[in-house]
């Protein structure tokens, strides 16, 4: 019986009708493909915006405790009104605030910058409730800024000075470079004026240090003198004498008690230095370096800038004297190069492999007849071929419209397409296989090739629309981690839609050019139609699906087995919520006990990177003393500037040292370094986190927080899969406290403030006012000789001026006591919080340990509770938090994601139990996705948790075009039991052809840190459900309506 063509309109007969519209359209969407690819900016991440603003404010002399209730309070009040306000994180050190303030996951990229005005205001409007002496509050808000490239400029034998002079010329060259958004320059010192007078010596001849302050800033003040009016001109009159040099600071006259005049320079010594103590200084190799930070413009490609870096630089070098040597530190292009090709080299794999899919499934026949083994085959490259051109062309489509929606080319994009790819097959796989299939039945090949659109156009786009549907939660994700794989949803989209469109429009001309008629056909008179389905194999198919709708119950019931043994399985895979990432760089945080001094940190930094430099397969060290290492890539987690902490970048020569490295480094920082906390991790993908485990304990009361994080630590210590246990607050600091006889004081006339001001002149020096030097502004300071403030015994020889003019040595008045008391206080949400953090060993993720660490704190809590510690909690925080955040998102988007996926159904297949047995098929892959991670050992993470729910759409997809053909064969007349059976059979070859396309383009994905999970997930998913479609489909659907076998049901034909 022949089909006769469906009146209406038919795309695939359209475009036979206008070929040389078609060809035209293949070759110029090809070519502007090529152009689009090579345009695409390539960058190492997504870009995604980073929603935290850092506040700071500093209140000299005021302990930790007082920073926190007077300053550190009032801001975070003011912070909370600001909206979409999310995280209120603070530490407040002595003298030091500092507000880690992030905003909402789902407040819109294009807002923040207004938030981060807001904060300026509403601080500056409450600014004056501030204690006097506040000095601030200072903002940060650029954390987006990735320091691709840095350099280290080293100059031996060169003045710090002479060094920076050289940087800034560097930097104004490397800003010229395209691209290039801003040159931060690391490790610089700046430069001061120190005058250094002994306090012995000024009370000996009857001065005191308040005077000397009070004449130096007097000299050196910038004044306005006037102007004189006259009838024709105004002329300005001028003052000298302000400082400008060094000499006429020295001649500088002070005036005694007496009247007498007394240079500078008799008093004390006048010296040019650098700031003392550092503020940060930079190593690479162990010598001091000034790191140079290039950042680039937005939506840059990173590749092409270090191409132009790399001839900017070369062209420095050969500027700067003898020397002087520009070494990179940091090459991101390099490191995107390499991935950027990895994948692209993974692409043409799966593109390989996915070509030979389709060549040897649709082009292999068996030849007639008695042959040999080696000639029993015949392989028709053709229907292979139509296929191979349409990837490239679908391909080239998706590139085109990557440029058009500023999708650049990165590890998440890239990922996406090689997924597409198992995807993008399908519908041309589909389209080539109906048209074989209709030439094999005798129809003319015109006739075969508008056959596509008239029988699976529909379905098939039914069934691309559900597979896209099953990425929707990742495009509406509201969330930093929605926000970071936002290409996913997006690439995988265009590329289906592409792929539907190229199948109904492109395939059935490429087929009516390349197929040949089969010569059964070829050789018959007239067309018969050929029963291609008789052969051994579809015999003994079509027997295995006879007996599952036979025993229908039996399937159900295994059916639902292996969905409960996935759902357990499930349990039993470890969480994680983004892998490591495999840049080779290893990071070694250094942390010295709280109070520690900035010379102490420096001198164990140093012993650390030469230890680090001697093992083996390292080639370069790069040590940022005093604070984090700039964000050279855009996941890392910072580390604020203090002077007890250092960090170090190892670069080791291949991934394979980096692992040894790993695992050996934490044994020799805890055996060779016992005296400072260190860390070993590698970069991180995803989100920055800063630790796998946290839980945090809030509270009202420091001392009594104190005490419960304690026993929160003791409880995570126990458990034998952490390490390395500590919490945020760390040590207490050492204080002496100088307790005034006030009567005494009083009699004297010594005040307070005299007293801090001659203790601050004698330990850490005073500000006098500025010497100006060209553009420069350097800073005067006033302070006692080395050999007078280096031991606590020199307080003794302090000395304070009283109300008649005369010294009096400091200890006549006051008692110096020794304390403790805290070094750093961390808010959370105005609360009081300790963060105890924790590392694992080998082989054990986050989540699980977390899991196996939460019964006993809640037990704890309970415990509190009962003690009358109700307002003590621990809240679990860091990768778990963020992972949980990150997930409630996507599920934000489930609901609208299974409504548009049965509505697709239900306007597919026009029937609501049709609709609910296809929309109940989506989990069935559950036991393969399980038995899958299980097998391999991959931990299921975010990025796999996305291709679990992308599988339903795939999945659904078969199912969808299973239930259409069986509705198809029974409106057509064919008794209830054999349409099931023969459908199955007849939509065996499209169903596993793209299930393997889809699978097989996996492979190369698998071997993938980031990516692998998720392949893996999808590869044993699939292949589960699609023996479960094909399987137990039918039997779902002969249980679901009823069907009973015929009465003789024949084992060959149902």
């Amino acid at each position: 019986m022949r089909t006769e063509p469906k009146a209406g309109f038919n795309l695939s007969k359209w475009a036979l009708e206008h070929p040389a519209l078609t060809r035209y359209l293949m070759l110029v969407l090809m070519l502007l493909g090529v152009f689009a690819f090579f345009n695409l900016g390539q960058d190492e991440d997504p870009p995604f915006t980073f929603r935290v603003m850092v506040v700071r404010a500093y209140w000299p002399g005021a302990t930790a405790q007082q920073v926190a209730e007077q300053v550190t309070d009032k801001l975070e009040r003011t912070l909370q009104e600001v909206p979409y306000a999310d995280k209120i994180r603070s530490y407040s050190k002595p003298g030091e605030a500092q507000i880690i303030f992030q905003i909402k996951d789902y407040s819109k990229p294009a807002e923040v910058a207004n938030v981060w005005y807001t904060v300026r205001k509403k601080i500056g409007d409450m600014r004056g409730s501030l204690p006097s002496g506040v000095v601030g509050p200072f903002f940060v808000d650029d954390f987006g800024d990735v320091y691709g490239v840095i350099y280290a400029l080293q100059a031996d034998g060169f003045s710090p000075a002479e060094v920076k002079k050289f940087a800034d010329d560097v930097r104004q060259k490397i800003l010229r470079v395209q691209d290039v958004a801003k040159v931060e320059l690391f490790g610089v010192q700046d430069e001061k004026v120190f005058v250094e007078i002994s306090q012995k010596k000024l009370a000996a001849m009857g001065l005191d240090m308040g005077a000397v302050i009070a004449q130096l800033g007097q000299q050196n003040a910038v004044e306005s003198a006037g102007t004189l009016n006259l009838p024709k001109d105004a002329i300005q009159l001028r003052v000298n004498g302000q400082f400008n040099s060094l000499d006429a600071l020295r001649q500088m006259p002070i005036r005694g008690a007496s009247g007498q005049q007394i240079k500078l320079a008799d008093l004390g010594t006048v010296k040019q230095d650098y700031i003392d103590p550092p503020a940060v200084k930079v190593r690479h190799n162990g010598e001091q370096v000034i790191g140079l930070g290039v950042a680039m413009a937005k939506g840059g490609d990173i590749i092409q800038l270090g191409k132009a870096l790399k001839l900017t630089a070369q062209d420095i070098e050969a500027t700067l004297p003898a020397g002087v040597k520009l070494i990179q530190v940091q090459d991101q292009p390099k490191a995107v190069s390499k991935s950027v090709n990895e994948f692209l080299q993974t692409l043409v794999e799966a593109v390989a492999i996915v070509l030979a899919v389709s060549f040897l499934a649709l082009g292999l026949h068996k030849r007639p007849g008695i042959h040999p083994l080696w000639r029993r085959w015949t392989l028709d490259i053709r229907p292979g071929l139509v296929v191979g051109i349409t990837i490239p062309l679908v391909m080239a489509v998706t590139f085109l419209a990557m440029d058009y929606f500023n999708i650049g080319l990165h590890k998440i994009s890239l990922g996406s397409l090689i997924i597409a790819l198992g995807l993008l097959v399908d519908d041309a796989i589909i389209a080539v296989e109906m048209m074989v299939r209709k030439m094999e039945e005798g129809y003319d090949k015109v006739r075969s090739a508008t056959f596509a659109y008239e029988l699976t156009a529909m379905p098939m786009l039914t069934g691309t629309l559900i597979t896209a549907a099953g990425f929707l939660p990742i495009g509406l994700a509201k969330s930093m981690t929605g926000e970071y794989t936002f290409a996913i949803f997006a690439v995988t989209v265009i590329a289906l839609l592409i792929s539907w469109v190229a199948s109904v429009y492109f395939v059935p001309y490429l087929g009516t050019l390349l197929l040949k008629v089969p010569p059964h056909v070829a050789a018959a008179e007239e067309a018969v139609i050929h029963e291609m389905f008789d052969t051994p194999f579809y015999k003994s198919f079509r027997r295995a699906v006879t007996w599952c709708v036979f025993n229908k119950w039996k399937t159900i019931a295994i059916t639902l087995a292996l969905f409960v043994m996935g759902i357990v399985g499930m349990g039993k895979v470890q969480q994680q919520f983004f892998p490591d990432s495999s840049r080779p760089e290893i990071m070694v945080d250094v942390w010295l006990p709280e109070g520690s001094s900035f010379a102490a940190s420096e001198e164990v930094a140093k012993r650390i990177e030469k230890r680090l430099m001697a093992q083996e397969g390292v080639t370069t060290v790069s040590t940022w003393v005093g604070s984090g290492v700039p964000r050279f890539y855009l996941p890392l987690d910072q580390v604020f500037p203090q002077a007890n902490v250092s960090q170090l970048i190892v670069l080791p020569k291949d991934l394979k040292v980096r692992e040894s490295l790993r695992i050996k480094l934490p044994e020799l920082l805890a055996t060779e370094f016992p005296e400072v906390r260190g860390r070993v991790k590698l970069l991180p993908n995803g989100p920055p986190v800063p630790y796998p485990v946290q839980f945090r304990v809030v509270g009202e009361d420091p001392l009594a927080l104190r005490l419960k994080a304690d026993e929160v630590k003791a409880a995570m210590r126990a458990n034998t899969n952490t390490r390395g246990v500590n919490d945020n607050w760390n040590e207490s600091i050492k204080v002496i406290r100088l307790e005034v006889d006030q009567a005494k004081a009083r009699a004297l006339g010594v005040t307070s403030q005299s007293i801090a001001q001659a203790s601050r002149t004698m330990a850490s020096g005073s500000t006098v006012g500025q010497y100006r030097d060209g553009d420069k502004l350097i800073d005067i300071v006033l302070r006692q000789p080395q050999s007078e403030r280096d031991a606590i015994t020199d307080l003794a020889g302090a000395y304070v001026p009283t109300a008649s003019g005369k010294s009096i040595p400091l200890m006549q008045i006051a008692k110096p006591v020794f304390n403790w008391e805290p070094g750093v206080m961390w808010r959370e949400g105005r609360n009081y919080a300790i963060t105890v953090n924790a590392d694992l060993i080998e082989g054990v993720q986050g989540a699980t340990v977390t899991n196996q660490l939460l019964p006993d704190l809640k037990k704890l809590e309970a415990a509190w509770q009962v003690a009358g510690f109700g307002d003590y909690r621990i809240e679990v925080a860091g990768a778990v938090e963020e992972s949980s955040k990150g997930s409630a998102s996507i599920a934000a988007g489930m609901p609208l994601m299974l409504f548009v996926t049965f509505t697709l159904l239900m306007l597919q297949l026009q029937s609501f139990s049709r609709a609910l047995l296809v929309f109940l098929t989506g989990p069935l892959g559950m036991a393969g996705v399980a038995g899958a991670l299980l097998v391999l050992d991959r931990p299921f993470g975010f990025v796999a948790l996305l291709g679990v729910i992308a599988l339903m759409g795939m999945i659904q997809r078969n199912s969808v075009i299973l239930i259409d053909q069986i509705e198809q064969d029974r409106a057509a007349g064919v008794p209830a039991w054999e349409a099931i059976v023969e459908s199955a059979v007849r939509r065996l070859r499209p169903i596993v052809l793209t299930a393997a396309a889809a699978v097989l383009a996996m492979i190369p994905l698998s071997r993938s840190v980031f990516w692998g999970p998720m392949a893996v997930a999808i590869m044993g998913g699939l292949i589960v459900a699609t023996a479960l479609t094909l399987l137990a489909l039918p039997a779902m659907y002969a249980a679901w309506f009823k069907v009973s076998p015929p009465a003789n049901p024949s084992p060959t034909r149902g």
